[in-house]
């Protein structure tokens, strides 16, 4: 391990500081209601989604202190902010009216297939078919509608915290490994896919059908779990908006398919979004609010990330360079609790020389341990802006979150390790 300087200790420090209050939002949003006179300052440091914005406003004030304006600045323009841009143009462009019903029929229409009760049937295809999907219109849409879908089913009506939580934590590990049949659809697969030439052949035969059967198993599980309490899934959205027209359903499918073409280049996809923004205007009747906030608040966390993190490899490298092909799967699973997995799996793309078992392991282990935490993959922090409003005091308690992936996600250990 290299000697760290004096800055990267302290962004050390501060990442450490950031995933702690990821923790403590509950304890913040209680000081709002104990404490009026400042509800509006705990209320804002107990949004999950400001956490690593704030620590990296903080890492670049005393960056600015200690090594002056040119370094401090030129550090931010090193940095790539492509994943926050792509996340807040896909949130919102598969938010819409037109997509979710599009995405309502599709698995509405598969539901009548399966021999299930149709309750059942829909959660099973929520958390089982649409992180499928994810591997190819990307993590982070999948991840939208699946949250919105259940937000305006399951959650419409009072249910079980148990099945809450069970819910969240099977969605956000389903979510990251279902996104492994394709080299491009899972951040911490793309981050490696180029370099170490996987294409798709590869992904499906090392990832994509293991990861098929655990997202299988893990959906199939929570439905029969909690399956008296589904009953309410069969009926169709209360006060659902009236249909959305063909024409303008197949315009934002196009303007969905152009920005996860183009997820490469920002001035291409935002260029889209931008048009996309000017269609959603002039047919305003057929949008319900599109989700501006919530896709900018993810954005604003998964920058403050890019940020914090860009100091880390000092510490993260020599530690997963430190393992054999088997450990490094285990470690990559508990390292990406506490930070992003593409970030882990960056690091080890800039190795020369690792084995090809080394790398399947890597990124096996960082796509398994995604769902623990809100920060371990790039859409886990879409699927809590999209559903908190639906727990206890507007807040997702992590704790609450990793007990809930904890079962999917050893479901996940035993797919990619014994299959």
């Amino acid at each position: 391990m290299e000697n760290p300087g004096l800055l990267q200790i302290l962004a050390a420090v501060l990442f450490a500081l950031a995933v702690i209050h990821t923790f403590s939002t509950k304890f913040f949003e209680r000081l709002a209601h104990t404490q009026p006179r400042h509800a509006g300052l705990w209320h804002l440091l107990g949004e999950v989604e400001v956490v690593f914005g704030v620590w990296a406003l903080v890492l670049m004030l005393c960056m600015f202190a200690l090594s002056g304006t040119q370094q401090a600045t030129a550090y931010l323009d090193s940095r790539n902010y492509t994943e926050p841009m792509f996340v807040f143009a896909i949130m919102v462009i598969a938010g819409t009216r037109a997509i979710l019903q599009f995405a309502g029929r599709l698995v509405r229409a598969v539901a009548n297939f399966t021999p299930l009760p149709r309750g059942m049937a829909m959660y099973f295809l929520v958390l089982a078919l649409v992180p499928l999907l994810g591997s190819f219109i990307t993590e982070p849409a999948a991840m939208t509608l699946a949250a919105l879908m259940l937000r305006d089913t399951l959650f419409a009506q009072p249910v079980s915290r148990a099945l809450k939580y069970t819910t969240v934590g099977v969605l956000f590990v389903n979510i990251s490994i279902g996104g492994t049949l394709t080299p491009f659809a899972a951040p911490p697969v793309l981050m490696v896919a180029a370099t170490w030439n996987w294409d798709l052949w590869f992904m499906l035969s090392n990832f994509g059908w293991k990861a098929a059967i655990a997202v299988f198993i893990n959906a199939g599980c929570a439905m029969l779990l909690f399956r008296k309490q589904l009953g309410h899934m069969a009926a169709k959205p209360a006060g659902q908006a009236a249909a959305v027209p063909w024409t303008v359903t197949v315009v934002h499918l196009l303007f969905l398919l152009g920005v996860v073409v183009f997820a490469h280049h920002p001035a291409v996809f935002m260029g889209l979004f931008l048009f996309f923004m000017g269609f959603a205007t002039a047919y305003a009747h057929h949008q319900d609010r599109l989700i501006l906030r919530e896709g900018l608040l993810v954005a604003f966390f998964l920058a403050g990330l890019v940020v914090l993190g860009g100091l880390q490899q000092w510490w993260l490298q020599p530690v997963l360079m430190g393992m054999d092909s088997t450990t490094v799967f285990f470690g990559a699973t508990a390292l990406t609790a506490i930070t992003d997995n593409a970030a882990l799996t960056y690091l080890g793309s800039l190795v020369q020389g690792l084995s090809e078992e080394f790398k399947i392991a890597l990124v096996a282990g960082a796509v398994t341990g995604g769902g623990l935490t809100v920060i371990a993959n790039a859409p886990n922090p879409a699927g809590v802006s999209i559903l908190r409003s639906k727990f206890e005091d507007n807040t997702i308690n992590p704790l609450g979150l990793l007990v809930g992936a904890l079962p999917p996600t050893l479901v996940a250990v035993l797919a990619f390790r014994l299959l």
